[in-house]
């Protein structure tokens, strides 16, 4: 269901639900969850790619435990939705890059994966749609991740419409950063996004990523004092000492290796 591996300082987490469109349930959701916690515990971990086997990355909600909802209580369901967050948050909180790898249908769920994802990259065939609403639904627990990313004018269309739409509409909108031709290009393009990344200060990515998920809820004072202190006590850290160092004496700093 779930496959983990560790590729020098690399964690690759794939889907491996092929036969049903690696479509999750409550198990599945939880496995990821569980993997992307876990990365806090694990520093030597540079970065996390999420893929999937088969022809798409993820047609969203299984359909037998969306036959289990028909049967919950309004709190069943809220319990179950919260899990369903968590995964997200797990996602968006990871303290280093998390890289989509992209090859097919991301659909609901699937395309809220994709938001979640830092670096967000696809073959040109993929696809991609907010569907919920066909079904009855709605895309309300992914919402929060899809209008950080595409903005509110763009989901309103999308989640209203449950259309689908291309990796070329999905590189327009920002939920995607980059599409490509076939996978044998897309991999290529992660082996050196996964590169460069290794030549970034792990310190210095961390936090980058923490004063992002925290930035919009700040206000303008708390803005200007936070960013401050932030460049401050990273200035004098040893990552910090050691990058400007590096720069000054023209040489490779001392993390540039995977």
């Amino acid at each position: 269901m779930l496959e983990i591996e560790k590729s020098e300082k690399i964690l690759h987490i794939r889907m491996n639900r092929p036969e049903l469109h690696n479509a999750f349930n409550e198990e599945l959701i939880q496995k990821i969850t569980t993997a992307f916690r876990g990365v806090s515990d694990s520093p030597e971990i540079r970065a996390v790619v999420l893929s999937a086997t088969g022809k798409s990355f993820s047609a969203g909600a299984d359909l037998q435990w969306m036959q289990k909802m028909i049967h919950y209580s309004q709190e069943e369901n809220r319990q179950d939705a919260l899990q369903l967050a968590d995964m997200f948050e797990s996602m968006l909180l990871c303290p280093v890059p998390v890289i989509g790898r992209i090859q097919g249908a991301a659909l609901g769920g699937g395309a809220g994966l994709v938001s979640a994802c830092d670096f967000a990259l696809a073959v040109g065939s993929a696809n991609f749609g907010f569907t919920e609403v066909k079904l009855g639904l709605i895309p309300a627990v992914i919402a929060p991740f899809v209008i950080r990313k595409i903005g509110l004018s763009s989901a309103t269309r999308y989640f209203l419409s449950g259309e689908k739409f291309d990796a070329s509409e999905a590189l327009r909108l920002g939920l995607i950063h980059e599409c490509f031709g076939c996978v044998e290009q897309l991999d290529e393009r992660i082996d050196k996004l996964i590169g460069d990344l290794s030549k970034n200060s792990p310190q210095a990515i961390k936090t980058v990523k923490s004063m992002l998920h925290q930035i919009e809820s700040w206000n303008w004072e708390e803005k200007r004092q936070k960013t401050t202190d932030m460049i401050a006590s990273i200035r004098v850290s040893k990552e910090g000492q050691e990058g400007l160092k590096s720069f000054l004496e023209k040489r490779a700093a001392s993390w540039q290796k995977i």
